[in-house]
């Protein structure tokens, strides 16, 4: 009984490791470049874009961030100002009173605690999701912010089990199988799958190039 679940368990583990090896060098060779599409010059503008994308569209994010980045240049512009004078600046965005709130009491910590710099890690700062992403985007590191897109592509290609029920296990089970170099990019590459091909509702599945080897697809 034991040799055959040893047998068992090593045939999962190099069907998990070809499936990771293939889908990467797909995304390698047909998307070699996958960044963020929110716009930002500053740390500091990619941090206020982020926390405006949640349950958000970037492209909604675009439209309203370039007079909130000309008239709060700096955390300590954004720090002094309030929640109700944020909120007529971000007003068509999802949940802008929360938001509102979040992006004042951010800059307040920024002024207070990091001397108003984005520090290279937010895990204090702000949620989990948040500061991945600007470790990744900002400072190349590897780190994997698992939002709705990545939690979904994750799944439907088979990179990570139905076990797998909450965002932080996803991102565990990415960064344990994806290479350190790869993760920043990675992130991207799952999050503009999920964007443009493998959506939630309507998957184009006749477009993807991922087919043969997604789970999802197949089944």
């Amino acid at each position: 009984m034991g040799k055959w679940l040893l047998i068992t368990i090593k045939i999962n583990c190099d069907e998990k490791k070809e499936r990771y090896e293939k889908i990467l060098a797909w995304f390698r060779e047909n998307r070699p470049v996958a960044e963020t599409e929110l716009h930002y010059e500053t740390p500091f503008q990619l941090l206020i874009a982020v926390i405006l994308s949640a349950q958000c569209t970037d492209k909604r994010v675009n439209m309203i961030v370039p007079p909130l980045y000309r008239d709060f240049p700096t955390p300590e512009v954004l720090a002094a100002s309030t929640p109700e004078v944020i909120y007529e600046y971000i007003r068509s965005v999802s949940y802008p009173n929360n938001k509102a709130k979040h992006l004042v009491g951010m800059a307040q910590m920024l002024v207070k605690d990091f001397n108003s710099e984005v520090p290279d890690t937010l895990e204090e700062l702000v949620k989990r999701k948040t500061a991945n992403v600007i470790q990744s985007v900002v400072f190349n590191k590897a780190a994997m912010a698992v939002d709705t897109h990545v939690f979904r592509v994750s799944h439907r290609l088979g990179l990570v089990s139905d076990a797998c029920t909450t965002p932080f296990s996803v991102e565990k089970e990415l960064v344990k199988n994806i290479p350190e170099a790869d993760i920043p990019i990675a992130h991207h590459w799952l999050i503009l799958h999920g964007r443009y091909v493998c959506q939630a509702r309507t998957p184009q599945c006749d477009k993807c190039g991922l087919q043969l080897m997604c789970k999802y697809y197949c089944e």
